[in-house]
């Protein structure tokens, strides 16, 4: 009887996620089909889910090819995502192998500092970091944005949960052999902390590539925009064109759809690894 009950509540429980997910799903359902229409069409009731004529070419060309350069707010959303990602893995890394297995004096009161800093608000740093990169000459440049994106307490945090769980018997044989710290880092480390690496890898792609707050408050050049901020001028010009705007808003998720779709698994493991690890 009891197993009955926990068959019939599983079941009711999945059809209720099932549910869920649907609501869930049809904005971005709408938004695909709206891009693929003539703007007559998009606010038709009740929806065409399938489009009776398709523009999809047409949108498209109009985003990608016309008034707005839209290409290069894609670039510069790649470049930063790119460069900030590949900065972050390799600076929290090695500040996580630092902290995991390096003996050092007030090693646990600086991870300890380092983790108190966690709690306060970024916007709560805005004024400093904005004071700090005018000083530095970098204001309106992608390089004084990718410096602040490259440190991250967070996968510091991360990868060092995940270092922690990685046997010091590696570590001594390496130093037997002759290896120094660095040769462990990059030889030892390094490979067996694949996983961890391509968790933090998406994330802080998927983060960059959606971060609106810090390119507006450190860029102010239309050359300069990633998408966010592109997709905001790009609504200035084509405000009353929905069916443009669903093409733009289409085109800029397609990177993360498809990280998301292929390494989903790393994605939503990396939510979890820091608290098992260590």
């Amino acid at each position: 009887m009891n197993i009955k009950k926990f068959e019939l509540s599983r079941w009711i429980f999945t059809i209720l996620c099932g549910a869920l997910s649907t609501l869930f799903i049809v904005p971005l359902v709408w938004m695909i089909s709206a891009s693929a229409k003539l703007e007559r069409d998009v606010m038709t009731y009740p929806i065409q889910w399938i489009p009776q004529e398709w523009n999809w070419v047409s949108n498209f060309q109009k985003v990608w090819l016309e008034n707005v350069p839209f290409s290069l707010f894609y670039w510069n959303s790649f470049k930063l995502s790119v460069l900030a990602t590949l900065c972050t893995l390799i600076f929290s890394s090695m500040a996580a192998f630092s902290f995991a297995k390096l003996r050092a004096p007030g090693k646990g009161i600086m991870f300890g500092l380092m983790m108190s800093f966690m709690i306060i608000p970024e916007q709560a740093t805005l004024v400093p970091r904005f004071i700090m990169i005018k000083w530095l000459g970098l204001y309106n440049t992608h390089e004084g944005l990718i410096l602040m994106l490259a440190f991250s307490m967070y996968f510091t945090f991360l990868m060092r949960q995940y270092m922690m769980g990685i046997q010091n018997d590696f570590i001594e044989s390496a130093k037997i052999d002759g290896a120094g710290y660095l040769r462990i880092y990059a030889q030892i480390m390094l490979p067996l902390s694949k996983p961890i690496l391509a968790t933090a890898g998406i994330i802080k792609f998927i983060w960059t590539w959606n971060d609106y707050q810090n390119p507006l408050i450190f860029l102010f050049s239309k050359e300069l925009y990633p998408l966010p901020l592109g997709i905001q001028f790009f609504r200035q010009e084509y405000s009353n064109n929905v069916s443009l705007m669903m093409m733009a808003a289409v085109s800029a998720i397609i990177p993360l759809i498809i990280v998301f779709i292929v390494l989903q698994k790393q994605v939503i493991n990396g939510i979890t690894v820091g608290g098992v690890k260590g």
